[in-house]
């Protein structure tokens, strides 16, 4: 659920262009090698920044992919809201393809999620990346809701979970391309479970 503008420039002083560094750092390393690979002395180097800089600020390499995560939240896109259930999913759907399927953005996330099965730090930050991004999207389906698309109970946060759901899936286990007409499935198919009423909260506790 998140795309990143290429060579974003974040504004602020020496702070801000050393955390940027820093991260961008980071953010090669785990796509390149992977959290295994991680070393804060390594993204030291490639950040051409102090070592003790880097471990003072964030200490861990499960500290720097926390902050890592957050800041790919801040940069992503804003939903995009095109007056329909379909089409604001659709929205969606694509904006989570064309991440998953850029080389360095896909290999980052494959990084980040092995790291957070085995570092609750790592699981704690991508739980709160995906909190932000789901909860960006939500507002879609509310207005799908307002607009008598779905029933009045539908739990708008599950059904953009839904959305993005196969294409991790795909990212992570079948290897099947990652194109736009399988974004396009994912979102008709969360849009017609949605109008059905599979994601009403009543029908969940049951």
């Amino acid at each position: 659920m998140s795309s990143m503008e290429p060579g974003t420039v974040r504004p602020g002083g020496r702070t801000a262009r050393v955390r940027a560094a820093v991260l961008q750092a980071a953010g090669d390393t785990l796509a390149e090698r992977g959290f295994a690979h991680l070393d804060l002395a390594d993204i030291a180097r490639r950040a051409e920044v102090g070592r003790t800089t880097v471990y003072r600020r964030w200490g861990t390499a499960t500290g720097l992919v926390a902050d890592l995560l957050m800041d790919m939240a801040e940069q992503s896109l804003p939903r995009t809201e095109t007056g329909s259930l379909l089409g604001d999913l659709k929205a969606n759907a694509r904006l989570v393809r064309r991440t998953l399927a850029d080389p360095r953005q896909g290999a980052l996330f494959k990084a980040v999620i092995a790291a957070a099965t085995c570092e609750a730090k790592a699981a704690e930050a991508l739980r709160h990346f995906y909190d932000i991004r789901v909860k960006e999207w939500a507002p879609c389906v509310q207005q799908a809701i307002d607009r008598g698309e779905v029933p009045e109970d539908t739990d708008t946060h599950e059904v953009i979970r839904a959305v993005s759901a196969p294409l991790y899936y795909r990212l992570l286990t079948t290897g099947d391309p990652l194109d736009e007409a399988a974004a396009d499935r994912a979102a008709e198919a969360a849009a017609s479970a949605a109008r059905a009423g599979a994601y009403r909260r009543g029908q969940r506790r049951g």
